[in-house]
């Protein structure tokens, strides 16, 4: 190697280790320098968890609440049997206000509580609650809007932000662009188009979706839909995922319930109260007034109306409590009556015990002495067995002494000697008490558990009484026990129990469930599963049946018939009243009735009406039941395209005219030459023919 090679050698390897030397340096400091950022670096993160960790924290699970979202399900409709609306849910929204975000920027909150304020909501207290709470992030500023409200409010954010827009206001100075933290929770809210309408029918509907008393109780499960869920993700290129399960609305209900007949019965049984209120003392018309109207061969209930009543719209409104009774520690009815003052000074306590009792379904969930109504039902199992003969006769004299007791007759005088259908006529409590000891207890009692007294009908409606405490059992009854319960007394039942005995003993024999709902339908309309009429049992021959339904053909026809003021114009019905003394005996309060069936010649419905101690000085007259059956069914036979088979009189053919009805024999209009005035003597003996019964 030459000496110059060598040097070259040399000086390279100089180079290299001053280069070494060199880097190390740099790459010493470059690493104090990185190792100094991460310090510093994990300074700050510990001083921003310190100080706005929870904040953040925060904004993370709100993203996920906004990402994982609850889809309401519109719960089903309730219809009519015309398919009329009774129930139904409307799309309403909750305001949502989030704190936190309207206060990120100062900026943010006075185009914010403008848009608020332009909602509806009180500028000042928005205002005061969003400075108060800042880290809020879920405050309802106002509940169940409309979807139309919320659509105006939409138009007018983007109608301003393009004017705005095109008007060139700078960034800064636009105010559409800085609404922040208002959005719209959607829900569904129950509605009742029609108010009071059916309201003990149908119950109502609670905030939360639950079926409260009636049908939205009993079917609270069929009504129901099931909840949606709208799930929101990041992907890996960190866009928005979305992911829907879609709500399931609930199904709806189609009833036996017509309502142009509801609202007829609704509309007597209102005008009986408002007539009669504070007439003896101070409240309410009468306790109570019910009514049921059924089908005679299916057990469809077409009309179930009792008064006072709720509006299922407004179910909290305690106005609609006075008037009502008062209630003692055992939220029985005392003989005190609730006033306005009484609402105002009412505890929070006391008003779920008396909006209880409002809510209550009066014709279905009270019980009490059924009274003469009873003796078609004490006829009929003594002909059924033969104990009892169609041309028995037997001698009233007022009153029959049994086991030391002196049960009297409502007629005091006596009735003299009657036959079967004499004593249904003049209710000869005598008689029917007779007719029962020659029936014995076993049968008696046989046949009231036969007719259903002692059980729940099984109608589909939420609450029904139970009976079977009230109810003798043969082998303990005493016989002054077996000759009270035949006329109705020392027992009790339901209104329904009543209607539903009574149909099968005019129909032939034939006990059908009742029941209000004839369908079910998908939210779709598909039909899921149809009510058929159920025949639960044979009570009584055809042969009875017929006998029964001429027996009560006179307590309407009959000279001496307690019920002739039942009979509306141009109609055959029959029927039986019914005048029950209350507890404590002597205190001359009464529930009175009448319980018929309509046309004679072919027998389509059933109806029962009863007053429940009438504000009136004298209680025990069964008119105050037979005048609301007129006028009801005066409208409803009609409506039903049920004509006419007995000429009416001038003076009826005014009250039809005025009440705007067609007189109709088979469909064609009567002429003015067919007017008789047959019916007259009737209207003379209907007076004399009314008298309560005891």
């Amino acid at each position: 190697m030459s000496r110059k090679d060598d040097e070259k050698g040399r000086r390279g390897r100089r180079a290299v280790r001053r280069f070494t030397i060199s880097m190390q340096r740099k790459l010493a400091v470059l690493f104090v320098l990185v190792l100094l950022a991460f310090v510093g670096l994990g300074i700050r993160l510990f001083l921003i968890n310190r100080d706005n960790g929870a904040a953040y924290s925060m904004q993370v699970l709100s993203q996920q609440a906004y990402d994982n979202t609850l889809l309401p399900y519109k719960r089903g409709k309730i219809l009519d049997s015309k398919g009329t609306v009774l129930a139904d849910s409307q799309l309403v929204y909750n305001v949502i206000v989030d704190s936190m975000q309207i206060l990120e920027k100062d900026a943010y909150l006075e185009p914010t509580l403008d848009a608020l304020e332009y909602l509806g909501i009180d500028r000042g207290q928005i205002r005061s609650f969003i400075t108060s709470n800042p880290g809020s992030q879920y405050y309802i500023a106002l509940k169940n809007i409309p979807y139309s409200k919320r659509r105006d409010y939409l138009d007018w954010v983007e109608e301003g932000k393009k004017a705005e827009e095109d008007a060139r206001v700078k960034s800064e100075d636009r105010k559409f662009s800085k609404i922040m933290g208002i959005w719209f929770e959607p829900g569904y809210l129950r509605s009742y188009p029609h108010g009071a309408l059916a309201s003990d029918v149908l119950g109502f509907s609670s905030s939360s979706g639950t079926g409260y008393a009636g049908l939205e109780k009993y079917y609270d499960e069929t009504l129901r839909g099931v909840e949606g869920r709208q799930y929101g993700y990041l992907d890996e290129s960190l866009s928005m995922e979305r992911t829907t399960i879609d709500a399931t609305d609930g199904n709806n209900l189609i009833l036996t319930i017509d309502a142009n007949i509801q609202s007829i019965c609704e509309k007597y049984l209102q005008a009986f109260i408002e007539e009669h209120r504070d007439e003896y003392h101070y409240g309410n018309g009468a306790n109570n007034v019910g009514c049921i109207i059924m089908e005679v061969d299916t057990g469809n209930v077409l009309a179930m109306a009792s008064a006072p009543s709720f509006d299922a719209d407004n179910p909290y409104d305690i106005a609609a409590l006075a008037g009502m009774p008062k209630l003692d520690a055992d939220d029985e009815n005392t003989d005190t009556y609730l006033t306005y003052g009484d609402l105002i000074t009412m505890s929070e306590d006391e008003k779920p015990r008396y909006l209880n009792a409002l809510w209550k379904n009066f014709c279905i969930s009270d019980y009490f002495e059924p009274g003469s109504t009873v003796k078609p039902f004490t006829v009929a199992a003594g002909l059924e067995t033969g104990t009892v003969h169609e041309h028995d006769t037997f001698t009233c004299n007022g009153s029959l002494n049994i086991d030391g007791f002196q049960i009297k007759c409502h007629n005091t005088y006596g009735d003299g000697v009657v036959d079967v259908s004499g004593a249904v006529e003049r209710s000869c409590n005598v008689a029917l008490m007779e007719m029962a000891m020659a029936e014995g207890k076993e049968i008696f009692g046989k046949f009231q558990r036969i007719f259903n007294f002692s059980l729940r009908t099984g109608i589909d409606l939420a609450d029904e009484a139970r009976t079977d405490q009230f109810l003798h059992d043969p082998k303990t009854m005493t016989d002054a026990t077996l000759a009270t319960n035949a006329f109705g007394q020392n027992f009790n039942a339901t209104m329904i129990q009543m209607i539903t005995g009574f149909c099968s003993l005019i129909n032939g024999g034939n006990y059908y469930e009742p029941h209000v709902v004839s369908r079910i339908t998908s939210p779709g309309g598909v039909t899921i599963s149809t009510t058929e009429p159920r025949l639960l049992k044979k009570t009584i021959s055809e042969d009875t049946s017929e006998l029964i339904r001429e027996f009560t053909l006179q307590v309407v026809e009959g000279k001496e018939g307690t019920g002739s003021t039942a009979r509306p114009a141009g109609y055959r019905i029959g029927g039986k009243t019914g005048t029950a003394e209350t507890l404590p005996r002597g205190n001359d309060e009464y529930i009175v009735s009448f319980m018929g069936y309509a046309p004679y010649e072919d027998p389509k419905i059933a109806i029962y009406v009863v007053v429940d101690r009438p504000n009136v000085e004298y209680q025990a007259d069964a008119r105050y039941a037979t005048q609301l059956v007129r006028q009801i069914l005066t409208e409803v036979l009609p409506y039903m395209d049920i004509y006419m088979t007995v000429p009416v009189t001038d003076e009826e053919r005014r009250e039809l005219d005025a009440l705007g009805l067609v007189v109709t024999y088979g469909g064609e209009d009567q002429g003015e030459e067919e007017s008789t005035e047959d019916s007259g003597e009737e209207e003379e003996t209907s007076e004399e023919g009314s008298e309560g019964e005891e």
